[in-house]
């Protein structure tokens, strides 16, 4: 037998329901600044990222000018097909993931051994002035990094080349063979982004607790045994984050980065996913086959993404 609820307590509900609405309307109006600030984000993503993800259909078309992305003809996965099956698509892809892991797996680790090093110096005008120097770099375009580079490894006029000669050696084609080409091309992208990198890391010391530290001079333990066992455990968590958010970009080189260094010698490793868009489908007018390569590129990142999460979930660090 259902009890019949009393009048005293529907009205304690009635008056709870009341009390959850007012504080429901007391928080949206308090924040209704910061959602105001935030709608040009939202309005940002929406225009520029989202609504374009509808052109993805031209990678099932034929497209062309003349009949529009709704009158092309659907051709399915004809274009996939021609990328799996062509030689040089699927050189494109290998140099992209090559360069892409190299970028990702060899500069990783130096944005953090670059905050550890510039949190463990105690001279605070060495440190402003070591961080200048490291984040300068990021606020220069490609166009003034590849001349640079240029002007460093040049085989006649480089800075490189001209040491090399006043000590008795012959000169080198750094930028004209694939090995050296490759080492310049990770070396650049490292000295360019380390130090701005290293800002996340070094607000993520500041959240470290200091009495762990004296607990580990109370112990005895050295410079590098609390690095090891208190200053990066306490960063683990954003070590792991930016590891799976640089994980989605595996995929994408970069266009500016490679285009101001490569050239024609060393095309078959520079010439990767971003230049060939450029190429086929800008210059070219092919907007069908790059749609495909762009969407096969994405596809690839979420799926890296995805996988590289649920290990991060394995050791209790993932980021969904």
């Amino acid at each position: 037998m259902i009890k019949a609820q009393s009048p005293l307590s529907r009205e304690t509900v009635q008056r709870a329901d009341v009390s959850v609405k007012l504080r429901r309307s007391r928080i949206i109006k308090q924040n209704i600044p910061l959602m105001a600030m935030f709608m040009p984000v939202i309005l940002f993503y929406i225009v520029f990222k989202y609504i374009p993800m509808l052109g993805l259909v031209i990678a099932f078309k034929d497209y062309n000018f003349f009949d529009g992305i709704m009158g092309s003809e659907w051709v399915g996965f004809k274009h996939f097909k021609y990328l799996f099956e062509n030689n040089y698509s699927r050189e494109i892809i290998y140099n992209t993931m090559l360069l892409s892991c190299l970028r990702v797996f060899v500069g990783f680790p130096f944005p953090i051994l670059l905050a550890i090093m510039m949190n463990e110096v105690r001279k605070l005008w060495f440190r402003k002035s070591v961080q200048t120097l490291v984040y300068l770099p990021h606020f220069l375009s490609w166009i003034i990094v590849g001349g640079i580079v240029v002007t460093v490894f040049a085989e006649q006029t480089g800075i490189v080349n001209g040491l090399m000669k006043l000590l008795g050696f012959s000169s080198y084609a750094f930028l004209y063979h694939d090995v050296s080409w490759v080492s310049i091309f990770v070396g650049s992208g490292i000295w360019k982004e380390a130090g701005f990198s290293a800002i996340i890391y070094l607000a993520s010391l500041t959240t470290i607790d200091p009495s762990l530290y004296e607990a580990a001079n109370m112990d005895g333990a050295g410079k590098w045994r609390k690095i090891w066992h208190v200053t990066l455990p306490g960063i683990r968590p954003t070590i792991i984050l930016m590891l799976i958010l640089s994980m989605g970009h595996v995929m994408e080189v970069g266009f500016d980065h490679v285009y101001v260094l490569q050239n024609q010698v060393v095309s078959q490793v520079s010439e990767v996913i971003s230049t060939y868009i450029f190429k086929i489908g800008l210059q070219g007018a092919n907007f069908s086959v790059t749609a495909a390569m762009g969407l096969f590129e994405s596809l690839i990142g979420i799926v890296l993404v995805a996988v590289t999460n649920r290990i991060a979930r394995a050791f209790g660090q993932g980021l969904w």
